[in-house]
């Protein structure tokens, strides 16, 4: 095995040792199960909880003895009625030991509804993360054609707002829906089987106060404050990591935004897990506190009906199935939306785990260390939705360590070169040779770690100036930055900002001016050390004077690495090697900026426009 193939390989074994595995199991399980039964979303939501089984068992085990009270006091109330109607010496020590045991029942409540929501919240709060953890992953994976043509904002709801409704579908699939058929049963059969009148009444006085409960329902408290701010934030970052794709994708930094991401959903499962616990134990205490005092009004009556001043059995008794049944009923009102809403959210989750525009790396050929040759072979491309070629018969060989400009006018194909060169796209027919190894067998992310993009829309992130030119990179030492800092020409900005290189350039570093940004970009490539770099049109919104910065520092790579450039203004690629004049999709003139202006053809008559 040769040098080069051995150090590549080591590298890469290097590179996969320090990205971690974590959630990639989880990863493929949704895959699966998204692929498997995409028509069927509760199939998919049940199979969520494949793996938690014992701490689904536990939950199910502390929610039974939560529930216990519902069945106890009427087993209480019932005996103190018998005590009532079959008066003896002991009927008040009877009826005051019930009382004590169905008060033990309701004040464990909070206790085991605490740990039972503890059990459940943990479960679902990881979904919850995983779900959008993979999600993410996805996302990192799909073909850049995909994120052209779907929206960011869309995206975003997708892994925010439609994880968040099927983490609530979960909650009330699990617990209240299972209560509501039960509670409901039993008071349907009991109430039909002792006074089908009593029933029929039901039937329509329960519409009525249902009605009246939900309008007088109280305004929700402001409990998900902090789980709603923890959201905001994860969904600016989730906004960034969409802009940065291109960038992530080009310098194979996915496993890097991925990790990125996990730091802000991890937050979002713990605040969100604090949150559950809190309302559950508020709800809780209120609970244990009407039911007390329930049983209170229960007792004092039962006194009035030993004196023979009222029907305490009937009084209770249907007072108790009538409370139940509209409760439930409410509950019901109160969830069904939330249930369409969560069944909806499965199938549009399924739009992203079930996409298969999946950028494909096939990873035959390692390809060791970079030298920065580059061969074009008869390339053919068109884009999916149009019959017109973009590429025609493309051939061009680029020397390592040569600088080529391509021009031309709009939709000549420049773009198309520089995106089939980083791998966005695939050529339709021919191919693309990167030190002589097909690009199509070659590892893309081992690949990009070796070459640089310079986009015209530069891209930065709420950081420091540090954490935008080192974006991606470990151990990168200050001296380091600094010296690319002053081959790009930035000293001056450094200079008048508060914190100098820390200081924090704000969301999309809209703090500082278009030569500025494009400039802290060409350090980020600079400071990559790339054999190869790829200039997309980057002096195109600048003025005068930040293109004449941006052009020298353009200069000052080209002399270290294989270079490509795209430009409308054909004065700033005076200094290339070469010069490729596209139009329609093919080659019409190459040559230096002086052989072009002397021969006086296609690029002269361009060049003669912009005068």
């Amino acid at each position: 095995m040769s040098e080069q193939k051995r150090t590549g390989g080591e590298k890469r074994k290097q590179r996969k040792q320090r990205l971690p595995e974590e959630g990639l199991e989880q990863f493929e399980a949704y895959l699966n199960t998204y692929s498997q039964n995409k028509d069927h979303p509760l199939k998919i939501l049940c199979s969520f909880y494949k793996g938690k089984q014992w701490h689904l068992l536990r939950a199910c085990i502390f929610l039974v003895l939560q529930r216990s009270p519902v069945w106890v006091i009427p087993v209480a109330t019932s005996n103190i009625i018998n005590a009532i109607t079959y008066p003896a010496d002991d009927s008040m020590a009877r009826i005051l030991l019930n009382m004590a045991v169905a008060l033990v029942f309701i004040i464990q409540n909070v206790c085991t509804n605490y740990l039972a929501t503890s059990e459940y919240a943990k479960v679902n709060r990881q979904i919850e993360g995983s779900l959008r953890n993979a999600m993410v992953r996805k996302l990192q994976q799909l073909s850049i054609m995909f994120h052209k043509e779907v929206q960011s904002g869309r995206l975003q709801s997708k892994i925010m707002r439609d994880v968040e409704n099927v983490t609530e579908l979960l909650g009330q699939v699990f617990r209240t829906l299972f209560f509501f058929i039960l509670d409901v049963s039993v008071v349907v059969v009991m109430t039909l089987n002792k006074s089908p009148v009593v029933f029929l009444f039901f039937l329509v006085v329960v519409p009525f106060v249902v009605t009246a409960m939900r309008l007088f329902r109280k305004p929700i408290a402001q409990t998900n404050r902090e789980f709603r701010s923890e959201v905001e934030h994860t969904q600016g970052a989730v906004a960034e990591m969409l802009e940065m794709i291109p960038v992530a994708r080009a310098h194979g930094l996915q496993e890097v935004e991925i990790q990125k991401m996990n730091r802000y959903l991890s937050r979002v499962v713990h605040t969100g897990y604090n949150m559950d616990l809190i309302i559950a134990l508020f709800g809780a205490v209120n609970w244990v506190i009407f039911q007390s005092f329930q049983i209170l009004c229960l007792v004092f009556t039962s006194y009035l009906a030993l004196k023979g001043k009222i029907s305490v059995g009937e009084v209770v008794l249907y007072q108790t199935y009538f409370g139940s049944l509209v409760g439930q009923i409410s509950t019901l009102l109160n969830i069904y939306p939330q249930i369409t809403k969560g069944l909806e959210s499965v199938r549009s989750i399924g739009d992203i785990m079930a996409e298969t525009k999946v950028e494909e790396n096939h990873s035959i050929v390692p390809l060791g260390e970079l030298k920065g040759q580059v061969e074009f072979v008869n390339v053919d491309f068109k884009y999916p939705d149009s019959n017109e070629m973009v590429l025609k018969d493309f051939s061009l060989k680029v020397s390592a360590g040569e600088s080529v400009a391509f021009v031309g006018e709009s939709g000549a194909g420049k773009s198309t070169i520089l995106n089939l060169l980083i791998g966005f796209i695939p050529p339709l027919n021919g191919k693309i040779l990167i030190d002589r190894i097909n690009m199509l067998n070659l590892d893309l992310n081992e690949y990009r770690h070796q070459i640089a993009v310079v986009p015209q829309n530069t891209i930065l992130f709420s950081g420091t100036i540090v954490d935008n030119i080192t974006y991606g990179l470990e151990n990168v030492s200050r001296e380091d930055v600094e010296r690319v800092i002053h081959e790009v020409g930035l000293e001056d900005l450094v200079e008048k900002l508060p914190n100098g290189l820390d200081t924090q350039l704000g969301e999309h570093g809209d703090k500082l001016s278009g030569g500025q940004r494009q400039r802290i970009s060409i350090a980020r490539a600079l400071i990559r050390k790339p054999k190869i770099i790829i200039f997309d049109e980057a002096t195109s919104a600048l003025d005068s004077a930040s293109e004449k910065k941006v052009q020298d520092a353009t200069d000052r790579m080209m002399k270290n690495c294989t270079t490509f450039l795209v430009a409308h203004r054909l004065s700033t690629i005076r200094n290339a090697d070469r010069i490729v004049v596209m139009k329609e999709g093919r080659i019409v003139e190459m040559g230096s900026y002086e052989e072009l202006m002397e021969k006086k053809g296609y690029f002269y008559e361009l060049k003669s426009l912009q005068a």
